[in-house]
């Protein structure tokens, strides 16, 4: 059973959701402000949170945020009515998977959740080499990437990362020397190719470095090929 939580404070929004989502293989519970929200998301298991940016109470930003914070690693479908570019690129950089403009298609909301809850649970082929089709254990050094089961460890000790940073981590792990632009990476894991989206993926490997580098600073997996963007060490 699929379980997803739904924070918006619109209650015909959040019935909305609820009707075009819910299903026999689906549970969808509503929170309607952030307060609560955020409570539900950090105390229970879900495979999906859809929540809105505003709302009453704890905001949506700083939900994501403090969920990333504390270690929720859920994927996050973010809602918001504005337009404004900033809104979107903030929630991506907080730590969200993707996001939807309100008002939008139900039938592109179910598209957009199918697909997450697809990557979520089986879906790496996409950040796997060409050469090597069957999800290989990946071994780095201190660094071991399971990717049948999407399980990291550092040191024997395993990692805690958002849907997100596995993603990027498989793709260039798979491809060690491979240089990837920015534009690239945006496009690879999160199939957007808009103008000034590139600094999400910095934020996102900057969380990345943070979680498997002894020193973030002077990284020695995830490396930056100045002017261009980023690769996985060869050495």
């Amino acid at each position: 059973m699929v379980q997803i939580l739904v924070v918006e404070d619109d209650v015909h929004i959040a019935e909305l959701v609820t009707i075009n989502l819910k299903d026999d293989q689906t549970s969808v519970k509503s929170c309607y402000n952030g307060n609560e929200g955020f409570l539900e998301a950090s105390t229970n298991a879900y495979d999906l949170v859809i929540l809105d940016l505003m709302l009453p109470g704890k905001k949506g930003l700083d939900i994501c945020r403090e969920l990333r914070a504390s270690k929720v690693n859920t994927p996050i479908l973010m809602l918001t009515s504005k337009s404004d570019e900033i809104d979107k690129i903030l929630g991506l950089e907080t730590g969200a998977d993707d996001y939807m403009t309100k008002p939008f298609s139900v039938r592109e909301l179910q598209a957009r959740v199918k697909a997450i809850i697809r990557r979520q649970s089986f879906d790496t082929t996409s950040t796997t080499s060409e050469e090597d089709p069957d999800l290989p254990v990946l071994t780095r050094k201190d660094l071991v990437v399971n990717q049948e089961m999407r399980k990291v460890e550092l040191q024997g000790e395993r990692l805690n990362l958002t849907p997100k940073e596995f993603e990027l981590l498989c793709l260039l792990a798979n491809n060690v020397g491979k240089t990837y632009s920015r534009a690239q990476l945006l496009h690879r894991i999160w199939g957007y190719e808009f103008e000034g989206y590139e600094h999400t993926v910095n934020s996102h490997i900057n969380r990345l470095r943070a979680k498997i580098e002894q020193d973030p600073g002077n990284p020695e997996y995830i490396l930056t090929t100045w002017g261009v963007g980023y690769r996985f060490s060869e050495s």
